[in-house]
């Protein structure tokens, strides 16, 4: 769901989750304390804000002029977790949410209208939380998709059962909107070539690990990844793993991403 759609009606040319639908398409931060979480990610990651017009808790974050994100401030008055919750395109919200409720997942909120479209918060059967959004993408969503984030991981306990899940709510296997294969131990997404979710839960063929707590991770391409673990750490933030290549981080709010070096061929 993007905070800031804008009608097709003013001849934009803005794309439609009709023609990207089962791909993520935006991903979004709820979070108690609007001004606390544009400082934190203004230090760890150079985002930029704006505001919209759905109100004065939310914002588009901005990154090069690129939109990259939204931010909800609404955690504590809508008793929602504090987290980062991808989005993904469909056709249409009410039978994508019907299909993951007639799969064992939960609708959390929604369908609901949010013109120019309807989007979702839902979690699917093992409890990971993602949302679905119907409708117009803004006009520079193809730089969106390969600027920032670098893609989604899902992680859970089962990562086959969890491609069936989600892959028949997406219509993965039409061969029209993703391909899915098996690399190595993980189920990837690609769209037009371009890795943009992966789905983990260890080796093949081992057993469904029981302390796994499934959630989808956010990774976003950054140019230093020690640099901005260091910058979380003096904002408040936490840094629950660091590699050269990557970090897992938590910001001041609780929220946990991860931050990957960005290829170097972009």
């Amino acid at each position: 769901m993007n905070h800031d759609m804008t009608s097709s009606a003013r001849g934009d040319g803005l794309l439609s989750t009709h023609s990207v639908y089962g791909a993520p398409c935006w991903v979004s931060l709820t979070s108690r304390d609007l001004k606390a979480t544009e400082e934190f990610y203004s230090a760890v990651l150079g985002w930029q804000w704006r505001p919209v017009r759905l109100g004065e808790p939310f914002r588009i974050a901005l990154a090069d002029g690129v939109p990259v994100a939204g931010i909800a401030a609404v955690a504590a008055m809508w008793q929602m977790a504090v987290a980062w919750t991808p989005y993904f395109a469909v056709r249409s919200a009410d039978e994508a949410a019907s299909r993951a409720q007639e799969r064992g997942g939960t609708a959390a909120v929604g369908p609901i209208s949010l013109p120019p479209g309807r989007a979702a918060l839902l979690a699917d059967r093992d409890g990971a939380t993602f949302g679905i959004w119907e409708g117009e993408l803004f006009s520079d969503w193809d730089t969106w998709r390969t600027k920032r984030p670098a893609f989604i991981r899902l992680h859970t306990r089962d990562a086959f059962d969890a491609a069936i899940f989600y892959g028949e709510i997406f219509e993965w296997a039409s061969g029209r909107g993703c391909e899915v294969r098996y690399e190595g131990d993980e189920v990837v997404l690609r769209h037009e070539g371009e890795v943009v979710a992966r789905i983990e839960s260890g080796a093949l063929g081992a057993a469904p690990d029981p302390a796994v707590r499934p959630h989808w991770q956010v990774h976003f391409a950054v140019e230093d990844v020690a640099a901005c673990a260091r910058a979380a750490e003096r904002h408040g933030g936490s840094v629950l793993s660091l590699r050269a290549d990557e970090a897992v981080l938590r910001d001041a709010d609780g929220a946990q991403f991860t931050v990957t070096a960005r290829r170097l061929d972009g």
